[in-house]
């Protein structure tokens, strides 16, 4: 399937909340594996991110008619919801598992997804390009953060530093991130 532009994939998003099956198909087929591998990246158990992947797109299909361009891109919206969804599932089942460690760990290997095409890799070359504007430990906490599903409280207790530091170097660094990347695109 071809990637949907921006404004199409609003579009789509819009329909699936007047209830269009037929919007919620392609909005399926082109989201489910993006969203499938930020749930099994958080997870880590292929089986029951696809019992939240289903989840997800039920959750989706309910809150369509809430999504509102202005606040956001598209993608983010449909992100956050399978992200949060999955770290909810995480707290509940204690199914945490230690994130890797040192220098060498390459966090834009696990984004990218195998099937890539040159818009992701344009992307993910924005997104590598903007996180490393972001000076250390704040990028990591960001990335452990989203990437990984860390809460303020373990950023906390990894870092040794105060809840609320953690909550100002994510606050500063997503301002950032936000700024960089609406920039670039």
């Amino acid at each position: 399937m071809q990637k949907p532009a921006q404004a199409e994939l609003v579009d789509l998003i819009l329909a699936v909340g007047r209830e269009d099956r037929n919007a919620f198909q392609r909005l399926y087929e082109f989201a489910a594996p993006k969203l499938f591998g930020i749930v099994v990246r958080i997870i880590r158990d292929r089986s029951l991110a696809e019992d939240i992947l289903q989840d997800v797109f039920l959750r989706i299909w309910r809150n369509a008619g809430s999504f509102s361009p202005q606040a956001g891109p598209p993608m983010a919206w449909l992100n956050s919801i399978a992200r949060n969804r999955a770290i909810d599932l995480l707290r509940q089942k204690s199914l945490a598992t230690p994130a890797p460690t040192g220098e060498d760990v390459d966090w834009f290997e696990g984004i990218a997804e195998p099937r890539d095409r040159e818009g992701d890799i344009m992307d993910i070359a924005a997104l590598r390009h903007c996180l490393g504007e972001i000076e250390e430990p704040a990028r990591s906490c960001v990335l452990l953060a989203y990437y990984e599903g860390y809460s303020r409280e373990e950023l906390a207790s990894r870092y040794g530093k105060p809840v609320n530091t953690i909550k100002t170097w994510l606050h500063r660094s997503l301002t950032a991130l936000k700024s960089c990347l609406e920039t670039t695109s």
